[in-house]
Protein backbone atom coordinates (compact mmCIF):
# COMPACT_ATOMS: atom_id res chain seq x y z
CA UNK A 1 0.00 0.00 0.00
CA UNK A 2 1.07 3.30 -1.31
CA UNK A 3 2.10 6.17 2.02
CA UNK A 4 -0.20 8.81 2.33
CA UNK A 5 2.56 11.07 0.94
CA UNK A 6 3.69 8.51 -2.24
CA UNK A 7 -0.18 8.58 -2.73
CA UNK A 8 -0.52 12.61 -2.56
CA UNK A 9 2.26 13.20 -4.94
CA UNK A 10 1.11 10.90 -7.54
CA UNK A 11 -2.43 12.64 -6.95
CA UNK A 12 -0.98 16.08 -7.95
CA UNK A 13 0.84 14.68 -11.24
CA UNK A 14 -2.75 12.81 -11.96
CA UNK A 15 -4.40 16.32 -11.40
CA UNK A 16 -2.00 18.31 -13.04
CA UNK A 17 -2.41 16.00 -16.25
CA UNK A 18 -6.30 16.37 -15.97
CA UNK A 19 -6.36 19.94 -15.76
CA UNK A 20 -3.62 20.30 -18.78
CA UNK A 21 -5.80 17.64 -20.91
CA UNK A 22 -9.21 19.78 -20.47
CA UNK A 23 -11.34 16.98 -21.98
CA UNK A 24 -13.42 17.89 -24.94
CA UNK A 25 -15.17 14.98 -23.90
CA UNK A 26 -15.34 12.07 -21.35
CA UNK A 27 -14.25 10.04 -23.64
CA UNK A 28 -10.98 11.96 -23.60
CA UNK A 29 -10.55 11.25 -19.70
CA UNK A 30 -9.70 7.93 -21.07
CA UNK A 31 -5.92 9.24 -22.67
CA UNK A 32 -5.22 9.87 -19.27
CA UNK A 33 -4.52 6.04 -18.71
CA UNK A 34 -1.72 4.27 -18.91
CA UNK A 35 -1.89 1.94 -22.45
CA UNK A 36 -1.18 -0.82 -20.40
CA UNK A 37 -2.60 -0.66 -17.03
CA UNK A 38 -6.27 -2.33 -16.33
CA UNK A 39 -8.72 0.23 -16.95
CA UNK A 40 -12.22 -1.78 -16.63
CA UNK A 41 -12.54 -4.50 -14.78
CA UNK A 42 -15.96 -7.01 -15.07
CA UNK A 43 -15.57 -10.09 -12.66
CA UNK A 44 -16.62 -13.18 -14.20
CA UNK A 45 -16.56 -12.07 -17.52
CA UNK A 46 -13.61 -9.71 -18.90
CA UNK A 47 -10.85 -7.47 -18.16
CA UNK A 48 -9.62 -4.42 -20.35
CA UNK A 49 -6.86 -2.11 -20.32
CA UNK A 50 -6.66 1.28 -21.18
CA UNK A 51 -5.31 1.21 -24.40
CA UNK A 52 -8.38 -1.47 -25.63
CA UNK A 53 -10.96 0.38 -23.71
CA UNK A 54 -10.20 3.30 -25.92
CA UNK A 55 -10.25 1.07 -29.35
CA UNK A 56 -13.78 0.21 -28.31
CA UNK A 57 -15.22 3.13 -27.46
CA UNK A 58 -13.96 4.53 -30.85
CA UNK A 59 -15.41 1.37 -32.44
CA UNK A 60 -18.41 2.01 -30.52
CA UNK A 61 -18.65 5.75 -31.79
CA UNK A 62 -18.06 4.93 -35.27
CA UNK A 63 -20.59 1.82 -35.73
CA UNK A 64 -23.27 4.88 -33.85
CA UNK A 65 -22.17 7.42 -36.03
CA UNK A 66 -22.47 4.62 -39.17
CA UNK A 67 -26.02 4.26 -37.96
CA UNK A 68 -27.00 7.97 -38.34
CA UNK A 69 -26.44 9.04 -34.70
CA UNK A 70 -24.57 12.51 -34.79
CA UNK A 71 -24.27 15.74 -32.83
CA UNK A 72 -27.76 17.13 -31.18
CA UNK A 73 -29.20 13.63 -31.18
CA UNK A 74 -30.15 11.94 -27.97
CA UNK A 75 -29.29 8.24 -27.48
CA UNK A 76 -31.19 6.64 -25.00
CA UNK A 77 -29.12 3.20 -23.13
CA UNK A 78 -30.90 0.87 -21.18
CA UNK A 79 -28.24 -1.38 -19.41
CA UNK A 80 -27.17 -2.63 -16.23
CA UNK A 81 -23.83 -2.45 -15.22
CA UNK A 82 -21.20 -3.86 -17.04
CA UNK A 83 -18.93 -2.92 -19.92
CA UNK A 84 -21.55 -2.22 -22.37
CA UNK A 85 -22.77 0.45 -20.20
CA UNK A 86 -19.73 2.42 -19.99
CA UNK A 87 -18.47 1.57 -23.11
CA UNK A 88 -21.79 2.77 -24.87
CA UNK A 89 -21.94 5.73 -22.86
CA UNK A 90 -18.45 6.57 -23.68
CA UNK A 91 -19.48 6.52 -27.26
CA UNK A 92 -22.81 7.89 -27.14
CA UNK A 93 -21.50 11.33 -25.39
CA UNK A 94 -18.78 11.37 -27.45
CA UNK A 95 -20.59 11.58 -30.95
CA UNK A 96 -24.34 12.84 -29.51
CA UNK A 97 -26.24 12.77 -26.02
CA UNK A 98 -26.05 10.14 -24.01
CA UNK A 99 -29.41 9.67 -22.03
CA UNK A 100 -29.10 6.48 -19.82
CA UNK A 101 -31.84 4.82 -18.51
CA UNK A 102 -32.90 2.17 -15.77
CA UNK A 103 -33.57 -1.18 -16.86
CA UNK A 104 -35.95 -1.69 -14.10
CA UNK A 105 -38.28 0.95 -15.56
CA UNK A 106 -42.04 -0.08 -16.98
CA UNK A 107 -43.09 0.25 -20.19
CA UNK A 108 -45.42 3.24 -19.30
CA UNK A 109 -41.71 5.21 -17.20
CA UNK A 110 -40.03 3.94 -20.52
CA UNK A 111 -42.38 5.70 -22.30
CA UNK A 112 -42.24 8.97 -20.49
CA UNK A 113 -38.77 8.99 -20.38
CA UNK A 114 -37.76 8.34 -24.12
CA UNK A 115 -40.64 10.89 -25.29
CA UNK A 116 -39.50 13.56 -22.70
CA UNK A 117 -35.86 13.52 -23.42
CA UNK A 118 -36.35 13.52 -27.10
CA UNK A 119 -34.71 10.36 -28.00
CA UNK A 120 -33.89 9.37 -31.71
CA UNK A 121 -32.44 6.17 -31.06
CA UNK A 122 -32.42 3.45 -28.22
CA UNK A 123 -29.35 0.91 -27.59
CA UNK A 124 -30.07 -2.56 -25.70
CA UNK A 125 -28.71 -5.60 -25.44
CA UNK A 126 -29.36 -8.21 -28.19
CA UNK A 127 -32.86 -10.21 -27.33
CA UNK A 128 -33.63 -7.87 -23.92
CA UNK A 129 -34.85 -4.59 -22.15
CA UNK A 130 -38.62 -5.86 -23.75
CA UNK A 131 -40.48 -2.80 -21.53
CA UNK A 132 -38.61 -0.19 -23.64
CA UNK A 133 -38.95 -2.11 -26.81
CA UNK A 134 -42.68 -1.83 -26.26
CA UNK A 135 -42.82 1.70 -25.43
CA UNK A 136 -39.96 3.41 -28.33
CA UNK A 137 -42.31 6.27 -30.24
CA UNK A 138 -42.43 6.60 -34.00
CA UNK A 139 -39.45 7.09 -35.95
CA UNK A 140 -36.81 6.03 -32.68
CA UNK A 141 -34.15 3.99 -34.14
CA UNK A 142 -33.12 0.27 -31.83
CA UNK A 143 -29.28 -0.24 -31.56
CA UNK A 144 -28.25 -3.73 -30.57
CA UNK A 145 -24.66 -3.99 -28.74
CA UNK A 146 -22.99 -6.01 -26.85
CA UNK A 147 -19.39 -7.14 -26.04
CA UNK A 148 -18.88 -10.82 -26.98
CA UNK A 149 -17.13 -13.54 -25.21
CA UNK A 150 -14.09 -12.71 -27.29
CA UNK A 151 -14.23 -9.14 -26.37
CA UNK A 152 -15.23 -8.41 -29.83
CA UNK A 153 -18.17 -5.61 -30.11
CA UNK A 154 -21.06 -6.32 -31.82
CA UNK A 155 -23.48 -3.72 -33.00
CA UNK A 156 -26.28 -5.09 -34.56
CA UNK A 157 -24.37 -8.61 -35.87
CA UNK A 158 -22.41 -6.26 -38.59
CA UNK A 159 -19.84 -3.79 -40.15
CA UNK A 160 -18.10 -1.11 -38.67
CA UNK A 161 -18.45 2.10 -38.89
CA UNK A 162 -17.67 5.83 -40.65
CA UNK A 163 -13.49 6.33 -40.27
CA UNK A 164 -12.68 8.35 -37.14
CA UNK A 165 -11.97 11.47 -38.95
CA UNK A 166 -15.26 11.60 -40.05
CA UNK A 167 -17.04 11.86 -37.25
CA UNK A 168 -17.71 15.19 -35.68
CA UNK A 169 -16.84 15.08 -31.67
CA UNK A 170 -18.61 16.35 -28.85
CA UNK A 171 -17.11 19.70 -27.35
CA UNK A 172 -16.41 20.85 -24.05
CA UNK A 173 -19.74 23.16 -24.13
CA UNK A 174 -21.61 20.08 -26.03
CA UNK A 175 -24.71 18.02 -23.44
CA UNK A 176 -23.05 14.91 -23.12
CA UNK A 177 -25.23 13.45 -20.56
CA UNK A 178 -29.39 14.43 -19.52
CA UNK A 179 -30.87 12.63 -16.83
CA UNK A 180 -33.76 12.97 -15.05
CA UNK A 181 -34.28 14.37 -11.40
CA UNK A 182 -36.37 12.20 -9.10
CA UNK A 183 -38.97 14.06 -8.92
CA UNK A 184 -40.14 13.91 -5.36
CA UNK A 185 -42.49 17.21 -5.37
CA UNK A 186 -43.64 17.18 -9.43
CA UNK A 187 -42.95 15.86 -13.17
CA UNK A 188 -39.39 14.64 -13.21
CA UNK A 189 -37.19 17.48 -15.10
CA UNK A 190 -34.33 17.48 -17.36
CA UNK A 191 -31.13 17.63 -16.38
CA UNK A 192 -29.06 18.53 -19.33
CA UNK A 193 -25.01 18.54 -18.52
CA UNK A 194 -22.31 19.80 -20.65
CA UNK A 195 -19.08 17.94 -21.24
CA UNK A 196 -17.32 20.85 -19.05
CA UNK A 197 -19.81 20.17 -16.17
CA UNK A 198 -18.72 16.29 -15.83
CA UNK A 199 -15.34 17.55 -16.54
CA UNK A 200 -15.16 19.37 -13.25
CA UNK A 201 -16.96 16.79 -10.88
CA UNK A 202 -14.77 14.56 -12.25
CA UNK A 203 -11.49 16.91 -11.38
CA UNK A 204 -13.09 17.49 -7.93
CA UNK A 205 -13.73 13.97 -6.87
CA UNK A 206 -10.11 13.23 -8.08
CA UNK A 207 -8.41 15.96 -5.96
CA UNK A 208 -10.98 15.25 -3.07
CA UNK A 209 -9.71 11.64 -2.34
CA UNK A 210 -6.25 12.26 -3.96
CA UNK A 211 -6.86 9.60 -6.57
CA UNK A 212 -3.65 7.63 -8.45
CA UNK A 213 -3.13 4.98 -10.80
CA UNK A 214 -2.41 3.09 -7.86
CA UNK A 215 -6.22 3.05 -6.94
CA UNK A 216 -8.87 0.25 -7.31
CA UNK A 217 -12.43 1.54 -7.50
CA UNK A 218 -15.45 -0.86 -6.56
CA UNK A 219 -18.26 0.52 -8.31
CA UNK A 220 -21.65 -1.51 -7.35
CA UNK A 221 -24.01 1.87 -7.51
CA UNK A 222 -26.30 2.19 -10.88
CA UNK A 223 -24.13 3.61 -13.77
CA UNK A 224 -27.60 5.09 -15.04
CA UNK A 225 -26.89 7.89 -11.98
CA UNK A 226 -24.52 10.28 -11.54
CA UNK A 227 -22.95 8.61 -8.32
CA UNK A 228 -21.80 5.17 -9.75
CA UNK A 229 -21.18 7.07 -13.43
CA UNK A 230 -19.06 10.31 -12.36
CA UNK A 231 -17.58 8.92 -8.78
CA UNK A 232 -16.87 5.19 -9.17
CA UNK A 233 -16.12 5.47 -12.87
CA UNK A 234 -15.34 8.61 -14.50
CA UNK A 235 -13.15 9.86 -11.34
CA UNK A 236 -11.09 6.53 -11.56
CA UNK A 237 -10.53 6.43 -15.37
CA UNK A 238 -9.54 10.23 -15.16
CA UNK A 239 -6.93 9.14 -12.17
CA UNK A 240 -5.93 6.36 -14.57
CA UNK A 241 -6.91 3.81 -11.90
CA UNK A 242 -9.05 0.70 -12.23
CA UNK A 243 -12.45 0.59 -11.99
CA UNK A 244 -13.88 -3.17 -11.14
CA UNK A 245 -17.59 -3.29 -11.86
CA UNK A 246 -19.75 -6.45 -11.33
CA UNK A 247 -22.81 -6.80 -13.10
CA UNK A 248 -24.77 -7.07 -10.23
CA UNK A 249 -24.53 -6.01 -6.72
CA UNK A 250 -25.20 -8.46 -3.90
CA UNK A 251 -24.77 -8.36 0.08
CA UNK A 252 -23.11 -11.86 -0.19
CA UNK A 253 -20.90 -11.39 -3.26
CA UNK A 254 -19.40 -8.00 -2.43
CA UNK A 255 -16.86 -9.56 -0.12
CA UNK A 256 -16.03 -12.08 -2.46
CA UNK A 257 -15.14 -9.00 -4.46
CA UNK A 258 -13.25 -7.28 -2.21
CA UNK A 259 -10.86 -10.45 -1.55
CA UNK A 260 -10.70 -10.92 -5.31
CA UNK A 261 -9.62 -7.64 -6.49
CA UNK A 262 -8.63 -5.80 -3.02
CA UNK A 263 -9.90 -2.37 -3.71
CA UNK A 264 -8.37 0.66 -2.33
CA UNK A 265 -11.94 2.59 -2.24
CA UNK A 266 -15.63 2.70 -3.13
CA UNK A 267 -18.44 4.70 -2.81
CA UNK A 268 -22.44 3.75 -1.67
CA UNK A 269 -25.54 5.22 -0.52
CA UNK A 270 -26.33 4.26 3.14
CA UNK A 271 -28.60 0.84 2.29
CA UNK A 272 -25.50 -0.91 0.54
CA UNK A 273 -23.39 0.24 3.31
CA UNK A 274 -25.95 -1.19 5.86
CA UNK A 275 -26.32 -4.56 4.02
CA UNK A 276 -22.27 -5.25 3.55
CA UNK A 277 -21.95 -4.72 7.21
CA UNK A 278 -24.48 -7.16 7.97
CA UNK A 279 -22.57 -9.65 6.52
CA UNK A 280 -19.44 -8.68 8.88
CA UNK A 281 -19.05 -10.58 12.17
CA UNK A 282 -14.91 -9.17 12.95
CA UNK A 283 -13.28 -5.58 12.09
CA UNK A 284 -10.92 -5.34 9.07
CA UNK A 285 -12.55 -8.56 6.93
CA UNK A 286 -9.76 -10.14 4.01
CA UNK A 287 -10.09 -8.22 1.58
CA UNK A 288 -9.89 -4.88 3.11
CA UNK A 289 -5.76 -4.44 3.39
CA UNK A 290 -5.73 -2.47 0.83
CA UNK A 291 -8.51 0.32 1.83
CA UNK A 292 -7.54 3.73 1.98
CA UNK A 293 -11.40 5.25 2.52
CA UNK A 294 -14.62 4.69 2.35
CA UNK A 295 -17.22 6.84 0.60
CA UNK A 296 -20.65 7.62 1.22
CA UNK A 297 -23.14 9.75 -0.80
CA UNK A 298 -26.67 9.96 -1.92
CA UNK A 299 -28.35 9.87 1.10
CA UNK A 300 -27.60 10.95 5.22
CA UNK A 301 -25.39 8.63 7.12
CA UNK A 302 -26.46 8.06 10.36
CA UNK A 303 -23.26 9.08 12.89
CA UNK A 304 -24.14 5.64 14.59
CA UNK A 305 -23.77 3.50 11.51
CA UNK A 306 -20.21 5.86 10.58
CA UNK A 307 -18.49 4.60 13.57
CA UNK A 308 -19.64 1.26 12.95
CA UNK A 309 -18.24 1.31 9.44
CA UNK A 310 -15.06 3.03 10.73
CA UNK A 311 -15.02 0.66 13.17
CA UNK A 312 -15.68 -2.66 10.60
CA UNK A 313 -13.72 -1.15 7.62
CA UNK A 314 -10.74 0.07 9.61
CA UNK A 315 -10.67 3.54 7.28
CA UNK A 316 -12.54 6.72 7.18
CA UNK A 317 -15.70 7.05 5.99
CA UNK A 318 -16.19 10.25 4.18
CA UNK A 319 -19.61 11.32 3.90
CA UNK A 320 -20.31 13.24 1.00
CA UNK A 321 -22.50 15.31 -0.57
CA UNK A 322 -23.98 15.35 -4.26
CA UNK A 323 -27.27 15.89 -6.67
CA UNK A 324 -27.38 15.87 -10.40
CA UNK A 325 -28.00 18.97 -11.35
CA UNK A 326 -24.38 19.35 -9.83
CA UNK A 327 -23.10 16.67 -11.89
CA UNK A 328 -22.32 14.64 -8.69
CA UNK A 329 -20.50 16.12 -5.92
CA UNK A 330 -20.87 19.35 -4.00
CA UNK A 331 -18.97 18.65 -0.89
CA UNK A 332 -17.41 15.86 0.97
CA UNK A 333 -15.33 15.25 4.03
CA UNK A 334 -11.87 14.98 3.58
CA UNK A 335 -8.98 12.52 3.94
CA UNK A 336 -7.04 12.86 7.18
CA UNK A 337 -5.15 14.47 8.45
CA UNK A 338 -7.87 17.67 7.80
CA UNK A 339 -10.83 16.41 10.25
CA UNK A 340 -13.99 14.55 9.36
CA UNK A 341 -17.49 14.95 11.24
CA UNK A 342 -20.17 12.45 11.64
CA UNK A 343 -23.48 14.11 10.44
CA UNK A 344 -21.67 16.75 7.89
CA UNK A 345 -21.45 16.30 4.36
CA UNK A 346 -18.42 18.50 5.11
CA UNK A 347 -16.66 21.02 2.90
CA UNK A 348 -17.10 22.50 -0.74
CA UNK A 349 -15.33 20.80 -2.89
CA UNK A 350 -14.52 22.57 -6.56
CA UNK A 351 -18.14 24.97 -5.60
CA UNK A 352 -19.07 28.03 -3.74
CA UNK A 353 -21.42 26.87 -0.77
CA UNK A 354 -23.53 29.47 0.85
CA UNK A 355 -26.68 29.41 3.39
CA UNK A 356 -29.31 31.64 2.29
CA UNK A 357 -32.74 33.03 3.84
CA UNK A 358 -36.34 33.16 2.26
CA UNK A 359 -35.69 36.95 0.68
CA UNK A 360 -32.12 35.25 -0.84
CA UNK A 361 -29.86 36.82 1.74
CA UNK A 362 -26.54 35.51 2.72
CA UNK A 363 -26.72 34.10 6.54
CA UNK A 364 -23.95 33.97 8.52
CA UNK A 365 -22.40 30.77 10.05
CA UNK A 366 -24.37 28.46 12.31
CA UNK A 367 -27.64 29.60 10.92
CA UNK A 368 -30.20 27.13 8.95
CA UNK A 369 -31.56 28.21 5.96
CA UNK A 370 -31.51 26.91 2.26
CA UNK A 371 -28.08 25.67 0.57
CA UNK A 372 -27.26 27.27 -2.34
CA UNK A 373 -24.07 26.50 -4.45
CA UNK A 374 -22.02 27.71 -7.64
CA UNK A 375 -19.47 26.51 -9.63
CA UNK A 376 -18.27 24.56 -13.05
CA UNK A 377 -19.76 21.54 -12.26
CA UNK A 378 -23.52 23.15 -12.16
CA UNK A 379 -25.95 22.64 -14.92
CA UNK A 380 -27.11 25.68 -16.80
CA UNK A 381 -30.29 24.91 -15.97
CA UNK A 382 -33.21 22.65 -16.58
CA UNK A 383 -34.36 22.05 -20.17
CA UNK A 384 -37.17 23.63 -21.33
CA UNK A 385 -38.47 24.88 -18.11
CA UNK A 386 -38.38 28.18 -17.34
CA UNK A 387 -40.46 28.65 -14.96
CA UNK A 388 -38.40 25.50 -13.15
CA UNK A 389 -35.19 27.64 -13.97
CA UNK A 390 -36.59 30.95 -12.41
CA UNK A 391 -37.54 29.54 -9.02
CA UNK A 392 -33.84 27.35 -8.82
CA UNK A 393 -31.45 30.48 -9.48
CA UNK A 394 -30.92 33.29 -7.86
CA UNK A 395 -28.12 35.87 -8.62
CA UNK A 396 -26.31 33.20 -10.37
CA UNK A 397 -26.76 30.62 -7.35
CA UNK A 398 -27.97 27.39 -7.44
CA UNK A 399 -30.81 26.30 -4.86
CA UNK A 400 -30.13 23.04 -3.60
CA UNK A 401 -33.84 22.76 -1.65
CA UNK A 402 -31.93 21.35 0.87
CA UNK A 403 -31.91 23.36 4.71
CA UNK A 404 -28.74 23.33 6.68
CA UNK A 405 -25.89 25.15 8.17
CA UNK A 406 -22.46 26.02 7.50
CA UNK A 407 -20.26 26.65 10.78
CA UNK A 408 -17.20 28.63 10.55
CA UNK A 409 -14.82 26.19 9.37
CA UNK A 410 -16.69 25.39 5.63
CA UNK A 411 -18.52 22.63 7.13
CA UNK A 412 -21.77 22.10 6.07
CA UNK A 413 -24.64 20.02 7.78
CA UNK A 414 -28.09 19.23 5.87
CA UNK A 415 -30.90 19.18 8.33
CA UNK A 416 -33.50 18.20 5.56
CA UNK A 417 -35.87 18.60 2.42
CA UNK A 418 -37.42 22.53 2.36
CA UNK A 419 -40.59 20.59 1.14
CA UNK A 420 -39.96 18.22 4.04
CA UNK A 421 -39.88 20.14 6.78
CA UNK A 422 -42.82 19.69 9.24
CA UNK A 423 -44.78 23.09 10.62
CA UNK A 424 -46.35 22.58 13.27
CA UNK A 425 -48.70 25.09 14.49
CA UNK A 426 -45.16 27.59 13.47
CA UNK A 427 -43.03 25.88 14.64
CA UNK A 428 -40.71 24.52 11.74
CA UNK A 429 -39.45 21.03 12.47
CA UNK A 430 -36.09 19.36 10.66
CA UNK A 431 -37.32 15.35 10.28
CA UNK A 432 -33.61 14.60 10.52
CA UNK A 433 -32.94 15.73 13.70
CA UNK A 434 -35.79 13.45 14.91
CA UNK A 435 -34.35 10.29 12.55
CA UNK A 436 -31.14 10.80 14.62
CA UNK A 437 -32.66 10.80 17.81
CA UNK A 438 -34.44 7.78 16.99
CA UNK A 439 -31.14 6.05 15.38
CA UNK A 440 -29.45 6.96 18.41
CA UNK A 441 -31.79 4.34 20.88
CA UNK A 442 -29.59 0.75 20.58
CA UNK A 443 -32.63 -1.09 19.47
CA UNK A 444 -33.43 1.21 16.34
CA UNK A 445 -31.73 0.33 13.28
CA UNK A 446 -33.45 3.08 11.21
CA UNK A 447 -35.85 5.74 11.41
CA UNK A 448 -37.88 7.84 9.71
CA UNK A 449 -39.95 11.02 10.61
CA UNK A 450 -42.39 13.29 8.79
CA UNK A 451 -45.30 14.97 8.71
CA UNK A 452 -49.06 14.23 8.98
CA UNK A 453 -52.09 16.56 8.57
CA UNK A 454 -53.87 17.95 11.95
CA UNK A 455 -56.53 20.20 12.09
CA UNK A 456 -55.58 22.17 14.60
CA UNK A 457 -51.53 22.10 14.37
CA UNK A 458 -51.90 21.65 10.68
CA UNK A 459 -49.09 18.98 10.91
CA UNK A 460 -48.41 16.51 13.36
CA UNK A 461 -45.09 15.07 14.01
CA UNK A 462 -44.84 11.37 12.82
CA UNK A 463 -42.27 8.36 12.17
CA UNK A 464 -41.28 4.76 10.98
CA UNK A 465 -38.44 2.73 13.03
CA UNK A 466 -37.26 -0.56 11.65
CA UNK A 467 -36.13 -2.42 15.02
CA UNK A 468 -33.01 -4.82 15.85
CA UNK A 469 -34.19 -5.75 19.17
CA UNK A 470 -37.43 -5.47 20.84
CA UNK A 471 -38.73 -2.06 22.06
CA UNK A 472 -42.06 -0.81 22.51
CA UNK A 473 -43.54 2.47 21.07
CA UNK A 474 -44.07 3.78 24.86
CA UNK A 475 -40.30 3.15 25.58
CA UNK A 476 -39.17 5.03 21.81
CA UNK A 477 -40.95 7.94 22.86
CA UNK A 478 -40.11 8.43 26.12
CA UNK A 479 -36.40 7.93 24.49
CA UNK A 480 -37.42 10.96 22.18
CA UNK A 481 -38.99 13.38 25.33
CA UNK A 482 -35.86 13.25 27.61
CA UNK A 483 -34.12 14.70 23.93
CA UNK A 484 -36.43 16.51 22.05
CA UNK A 485 -38.22 19.28 22.76
CA UNK A 486 -41.78 18.25 23.09
CA UNK A 487 -43.50 19.71 19.96
CA UNK A 488 -40.97 17.41 18.33
CA UNK A 489 -41.83 14.63 19.58
CA UNK A 490 -43.85 11.89 17.58
CA UNK A 491 -47.52 11.66 18.16
CA UNK A 492 -47.43 8.58 16.07
CA UNK A 493 -44.68 5.96 15.47
CA UNK A 494 -44.87 2.62 13.32
CA UNK A 495 -42.51 0.21 14.15
CA UNK A 496 -42.09 -1.46 10.76
CA UNK A 497 -40.13 -4.38 9.18
CA UNK A 498 -38.72 -2.26 6.59
CA UNK A 499 -38.33 1.62 5.24
CA UNK A 500 -39.87 1.91 1.28
CA UNK A 501 -36.75 3.49 -1.16
CA UNK A 502 -35.88 4.33 -4.76
CA UNK A 503 -33.90 2.36 -6.91
CA UNK A 504 -31.01 4.07 -5.92
CA UNK A 505 -31.29 3.88 -2.09
CA UNK A 506 -32.95 7.15 -1.38
CA UNK A 507 -35.75 7.50 0.94
CA UNK A 508 -38.53 10.29 0.23
CA UNK A 509 -40.19 11.31 2.79
CA UNK A 510 -43.07 11.89 1.10
CA UNK A 511 -43.78 8.24 -0.06
CA UNK A 512 -42.93 7.08 3.91
CA UNK A 513 -45.80 9.60 4.59
CA UNK A 514 -48.00 8.20 2.26
CA UNK A 515 -47.30 4.68 3.68
CA UNK A 516 -47.53 4.48 6.69
CA UNK A 517 -49.61 7.78 8.10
Amino acid sequence: MVSGNGTHKVCQLSCARLKAVAPSNVAALLELGAPDQPALVVPDRLSLTYARLRELTDEAANALASRGVGMGDRVAIVYPNGPEAILLFLAASMVATACPLNPAYKEDEFRFYLEDVGARFLLVPPGEAEAARRAIPTGLKVIEAAIDDSGRLRVNGDGHGKPRDSVVLSSAVDIGLVLHTSGTTSRPKRVPLRNDNLAASVANVVATYELSPEDVSLCIMPLFHVHGLVASALATFASGGTVVAPERFSPLGFWSLMQAHRPTWFTASPTPHQLVLARLQSDRPSGTERLRFVRSCSSALSPAQMSLMERRFGVPVLEAYGMTEASHQMASNPLPPDARFAGSVGRGTGVDIAVFDEAGARLPAGTSGEVVIRGPNVMHGYENNPQANAAAFVDGWFRTGDVGTLDDAGYLRLIGRIKELINRGGEKIAPREIDEVLEAHPAVKEAVAFGVPHATWGEEVAAAVVLTAPATEKELLAFCRDRLADFKVPRHLHIVESIPRTPTGKIQRRFVAEQFA
